[in-house]
């Protein structure tokens, strides 16, 4: 196992096997994540990226990426709650833990490590939108220089306000969904 990652925790009920995220009409920075079928459905609010949903989707336009795609892992702040209960693979979020948003950086689009002084996006926040990650495999096989980097569902920001290209929930939404993800659930953005 990886250094900092902590095994999956076990769930009482089988993964979701798909979520829906999508716009609601008229407010392209507002959406809904459904799951469900039958007589149980679920919608749950959603922020989107400021730009809305894009299929074309490039570095810094502001936009959630339209597509298909699988949970990766968890990241959580474990110096602010406990652990999310889910089968996905966990890491702690460190102090030093990083995304690389530089186009021409070689890790492009990969967690790095960065040190105190040295620039970056940081994984460890002073708000809490990143107490609660989690990475799906946008723009990762192959990983294309300048087609978007840490997209992710994390927290939303109070009033739902729209993120830089991510998927928002309330906290006890998303511990609610993180406990529901497996590595085969697809998450379609449309």
């Amino acid at each position: 196992m990886r250094d900092g990652a902590t095994k999956p925790q076990a769930k009482r009920q089988a993964p979701l096997s798909l979520i829906r995220v999508r716009a609601r009409p008229g407010q392209r920075t507002k959406g809904w994540l459904t799951t469900g079928q039958g007589a149980n459905p679920v919608a749950i609010p959603v922020s989107l990226g400021r730009s809305g949903i894009f299929a074309n989707k490039w570095e810094g336009d502001g936009a959630t990426p339209r597509g298909t795609f699988h949970p990766i892992r968890l990241w959580y702040r474990g110096d602010r709650g406990p652990a999310p209960k889910s089968l996905l693979p966990m890491r702690k979020i460190g102090p030093d833990d990083a995304w690389s948003e530089q186009p021409d950086d070689r890790r492009y689009n990969r967690p790095v490590k960065r040190t105190k002084n040295e620039p970056g996006d940081r994984l460890r926040r002073a708000d809490a939108l990143y107490d609660i990650i989690v990475e799906i495999d946008h723009n990762t096989r192959p990983r294309i220089s300048r087609r978007g980097s840490a997209v992710f569902i994390h927290l939303a920001r109070p009033g739902f306000l729209p993120t830089a290209g991510c998927v928002g929930l309330e906290p006890h939404r998303l511990r609610w969904l993180v406990a529901r993800l497996g590595p085969r659930t697809k998450i379609e953005i449309r």
